[in-house]
């Protein structure tokens, strides 16, 4: 297996691309890239992630970094903990793949993305430890060998964190569903919303390893939506395995997904004098919608790249505050170094409190959407599907069909064997269509290669 990062950190089979031995590997190559006599490791639930957790963290103490060991806990509670500490950390986790899957997140000192400089480093030092062609000059030993310990529990203090996030207010008298994927977040989501004063039923908390997206999370609110309306709740929040994505439920049962949050969440902080810029961060994956409602109302949107890394170098760039994608992953840059899904949860929860009015009058007709088609191609080799003549030239026919009138985008997932198709266009039945032709031309290059 060729190691590189995707969009969000380097993912594999379990045991199979992602064996032990290269995990090590990658334990080593970060100490070696990111100096430090410290550095923190977290995993969500599933069942590899224990194994992998040791493996790299045994790759870090034998470069002599000590290693403190969080349990599960979400990939924003390891940013924050990183973040207060200052200090690097590692993450085992695969998000929303299935739970055969796995993966190794990175945060560089002070729980921030690494920059594309320092995960090429990190690749290059992986494959040559793989090829045989790096070692250590001089391996640790004695007292330069790094330790491994379990601290104190840093839930608490992070669950500190994201109350103290919605300034003293109470959620008293809203009822939340909250599903918490089976995943990292099955703790700490339903006692956050607790302990804010919320009435909650959680779903999807109950997590056996093998169970983590399986029908539940941010990628399955089906559940959810169902649960509320049963349950009349006045909203259901669902976060992914690893919690740094959010999608939301209103009382009957329509899923918002990130579009229409950040859309929310920008009017709000807009009116509230906390909209830095009054600009916000999406990638080319968000509806047309959302730019024309938000820029209807005075505030610019830049486009990025797909992935949290992106948007968050953007929001570095022009000090803005606010930055997400339509997956779920929202930034509010004063808060967290990441997207967090049990902070979104709270703030939108916040924010319907706040408002005295339903989530659902909150959101009804907030963002008029272009239709919009999405499709997945299974690819072995995405990258090389997607750069491939026929695609190309699919591309190009798809794009000259609809010129005027809508967009096309083509890429590799960075998180899994698929190639990404979305169609954009005002007709809806001729957006299909031209989903279908592209879908068609994709699969029979994917076959040749």
């Amino acid at each position: 297996m060729t190691v590189s990062f995707g969009t969000d950190g380097i993912r594999g089979v379990a045991n199979l691309e992602l064996t032990p031995e290269m995990v090590l590997a990658v334990g080593r190559a970060v100490s070696r890239v990111i100096p430090s006599e410290r550095f923190a490791a977290g995993r969500d639930s599933r069942r590899s992630s224990a194994m992998l957790q040791a493996a790299v963290a045994s790759g870090l103490a034998s470069e002599g970094a000590d290693v403190h060991d969080l349990g599960v806990l979400t990939t924003p509670g390891v940013a924050w903990y990183c973040e207060t500490e200052g200090i690097p950390g590692i993450v085992v986790s695969a998000s929303h793949n299935p739970f055969r899957d796995n993966g190794i997140k990175v945060f560089a000192t002070g729980g921030v993305k690494l920059d594309r400089n320092t995960e090429t480093a990190i690749e290059n030092e992986i494959h040559g430890q793989l090829a045989g062609t790096k070692r250590t000059p001089l391996p640790s030993s004695g007292h330069s060998v790094g330790r491994i310990f379990l601290g104190t529990s840093v839930e608490e203090a992070y669950l500190d964190h994201l109350l103290a996030c919605i300034e003293g207010r109470s959620l008293a008298g809203l009822a939340v569903v909250v599903d918490g994927a089976n995943g990292a977040a099955w703790k700490a989501l339903p006692e956050a919303f607790r302990r804010a004063g919320a009435d909650v039923v959680a779903i999807g908390c109950d997590p056996d390893g093998v169970n983590i997206n399986d029908g539940c999370g941010s990628t399955h609110p089906e559940m959810l939506a169902e649960e509320v309306v049963a349950m009349g709740a006045h909203l259901g929040i669902a976060v992914d395995g690893d919690g740094d994505r959010l999608v939301a439920v209103t009382s009957t049962g329509r899923v918002l997904d990130g579009d229409e949050l950040i859309a929310l969440f920008a009017l709000d902080m807009q009116e509230r004098g906390r909209l830095a810029g009054k600009t916000v961060a999406v990638t080319v994956m968000s509806n047309l919608g959302l730019t024309r409602v938000l820029r209807s109302r005075g505030i610019e949107v830049r486009e990025t790249p797909v992935g949290d890394r992106h948007i968050l170098e953007e929001m570095e760039m022009y000090g803005l505050s606010l930055g997400g994608e339509q997956s779920g992953h929202i930034v509010f840059r004063s808060l967290a170094t990441t997207g967090d899904g049990i902070l979104t949860g709270l703030l939108l929860a916040d924010l319907v409190v706040r408002k005295a009015r339903s989530l659902d009058d909150l959101t009804e007709g907030l963002v008029q959407r272009v239709p919009q088609v999405l499709m997945n191609v299974a690819a072995t080799d995405p990258g090389l599907v997607v750069s491939s003549a026929s695609a190309m030239d699919a591309l190009r026919a798809a794009e000259e069909l609809l010129v005027g009138t809508g967009r096309v985008l083509l890429r590799a997932s960075g998180t899994e064997a698929l190639v990404r198709v979305m169609v954009e266009c005002e007709n809806e039945e001729l957006a299909g269509k031209v989903a279908r032709d592209l879908v068609d031309e994709l699969v029979g290059a994917a076959s040749r290669i």
